[in-house]
């Protein structure tokens, strides 16, 4: 080999990931060969995953190598970040896949998991997620709102407690297009959700006509909201249930005829069982995706750390009252249960089966006009008694009761 290179060319040989010349310049010290031999190739290194380990009768510790088709599921989970899509694939592919990803703890990485998730829902829909609990757990919201907006076949969604105010990001998620057709049921009680709030929330739904189609239950408990907000709810045609407990709804005879008039629900007087919380769960495959990332956030508590750092700072400004004022006026659980149960204040739509009560409202409508009739007719004979003994009073100032010193003073102008 060393005969077909000329004496005056330059030869250069890479060894070892290092670039070195032959020649008169040594640019890496060579490595000392001990043959011309061909060596031999490396043995190649065999992963533990690839392997089943466990133990005989004996105690021996013994393996056996896994399957093809779980040795490729591992490899496709660990790179389901490059995976365009997984449409006709089957479910139990699917749910094998989305296993081994997530134990791979693929989706708590924030830079690769909406776009894993993303492929999951794309494909499969509900099965991944169909109903997700955020109750309370408003850091969780913060942190992966991107990773939540990718579930976008929910039908049950719980955002009770989570500090939304009037111009939260989720409210667009809420009435897009991924959401149209599918959401059943939403929470969102508890937020300082105002007037304003409501209204920004079913403006693109009053405007285009779109978003929320399916929508038949809506919590509204615990918001400083009053009963102008009604008419911003006529353009949920489907809802069907609606609790309004702990608002400034007054209830009396012209709530429960506006409400009927406006939207159809009447007054029930017991309270609802499908607004208690304990039917609200986190339901599909990314049920312990949703636990592992509250566990990935209770290991790292940044939480305290800020809120002590925000205390030491509105203290140094002389603001630590009012912002405190303002975080207690945002109540994240309500305060005696007992209490709420007397207070509740739910809606629904009454079944054809059972009759529209429209007695009860008419019969509500009608008799209240009566008082005032009544005290109408009061009035009126109050006032006529009222003249009649005013009248008396006015002779006093007759002109006969006038002096002549009075008359050449008034004549005088």
């Amino acid at each position: 080999m060393c005969s077909l290179v000329p004496d005056n060319s330059t030869l250069y040989i890479r060894e070892g990931g290092q670039l070195r010349r032959v020649n008169d310049i040594v640019l890496a010290e060579p490595k000392p060969v001990s043959s011309c031999r061909r060596t031999k190739p490396l043995p190649m290194l065999l992963k533990k995953e690839h392997f089943i380990f466990t133990y005989n009768a004996k105690g021996n510790l013994q393996y056996s190598p896994r399957s093809l088709f779980d040795i490729s599921i591992q490899f496709i989970a660990e790179n389901i970040h490059h995976v365009d899509s997984l449409l006709d694939f089957p479910e139990q592919i699917g749910v094998k896949l989305f296993a081994a990803t997530e134990e791979k703890c693929v989706f708590s990485n924030q830079e690769t998991g909406p776009k894993a998730l993303q492929v999951f829902n794309d494909a499969y829909g509900d099965m991944v997620l169909t109903s997700l609990c955020l109750r309370n757990r408003f850091p969780l919201l913060s942190e992966r709102m991107c990773e939540i907006k990718t579930f976008h076949s929910l039908k049950s969604l719980d955002l009770f407690g989570c500090r939304l105010g009037d111009s939260h990001e989720i409210f667009l998620h809420l009435t897009s297009s991924s959401l149209t057709g599918s959401l059943v049921e939403l929470f969102i009680g508890g937020n300082c959700l105002s007037d304003i709030g409501l209204q920004r929330l079913t403006a693109p739904i009053r405007m285009f006509k779109k978003g929320l189609d399916n929508l038949q239950l809506l919590d509204l408990s615990d918001n400083p909201i009053s009963e102008r907000v009604i008419r911003y709810l006529t353009c949920l045609s489907n809802l069907q249930n609606l609790d309004v407990s702990g608002t400034n709804f007054k209830l009396g005879p012209v709530l429960k005829k506006t409400m009927y008039d406006l939207t159809g629900l009447v007054c029930s007087e017991k309270p609802l069982d499908i607004f208690e919380h304990s039917r609200c769960k986190t339901e599909g495959w990314a049920e312990h995706v949703v636990n592992q990332w509250e566990r990935i956030a209770s290991q790292v508590p940044k939480l305290k750390k800020i809120e002590d750092s925000r205390k030491s700072a509105l203290r140094f400004f002389g603001r630590q009252k009012f912002i405190s004022d303002v975080l207690n006026s945002m109540p994240l659980v309500r305060p005696n249960e007992d209490e709420d149960a007397t207070e509740k204040l739910h809606f629904y739509k009454p079944t054809p089966k059972h009759g529209i009560p429209k007695v009860q409202v008419n019969d509500t409508a009608e008799d209240s006009p009566k008082p005032s009739c009544l005290n109408a007719r009061k009035r009126q004979r109050q006032t006529e008694g009222s003249e009649t003994r005013r009248s008396p009073p006015g002779k006093r100032f007759s002109s006969s009761t006038l002096t002549a010193a009075d008359k050449d003073m008034l004549d005088s102008y």
